[in-house]
């Protein structure tokens, strides 16, 4: 192919580009609702179809982003539950071990059952050394003691 042929088939080309962008624009232009006045009825009603579709295509993908994350929470909720019970049952095992070394130490006078349910645990604040830290460990919801293992509240 000459030198001059090529020159026109690329001028072409880049005339065929030219006119695409332009199209491009202009749809893009119209998807935003601006330069609406050259279109007719049945091109609105094309142009309003295209974006309820596209619309319904982007509520999916928020919908199913949503309802990936809310598994997602539910799944890590259930895991820190999960923990949170053997947590529980540790510090239970604990407390009951440190009862037996009363037992040994003090005899068998020793309060088998604490006077809450909850375990409480005080640490100093590292980064301001006055600031006193107060834990508290609560029996989990859905752990159920029979009445006999159930500390008193009074």
């Amino acid at each position: 192919m000459s030198a001059s042929a090529e020159a026109k088939l690329w001028q072409r080309e880049a005339g065929s580009l030219r006119q695409q962008l332009h199209n491009l624009q202009e749809h893009q232009r119209q998807l935003l609702g601006q330069q609406l006045s050259g279109l007719d009825v049945k091109d609105l009603q094309n142009l309003e179809n295209k974006l309820e579709m596209s619309l319904r295509n982007i509520r999916m993908k928020k919908d199913q982003l949503v309802t990936d994350r809310i598994q997602e929470l539910n799944r890590k909720g259930s895991l820190m539950h999960q923990e949170n019970i053997e947590l529980y049952n540790k510090v239970n095992l604990v407390h009951q071990e440190n009862i037996e070394l009363r037992r040994k130490v003090y005899g068998h006078g020793v309060n088998e059952h604490p006077a809450r349910s909850t375990v409480r645990h005080g640490i100093l604040n590292t980064e301001n050394e006055d600031v006193l830290v107060n834990l508290e460990l609560r029996q989990p919801r859905s752990v159920q003691r029979d009445k006999s293992e159930t500390p008193s509240t009074g």
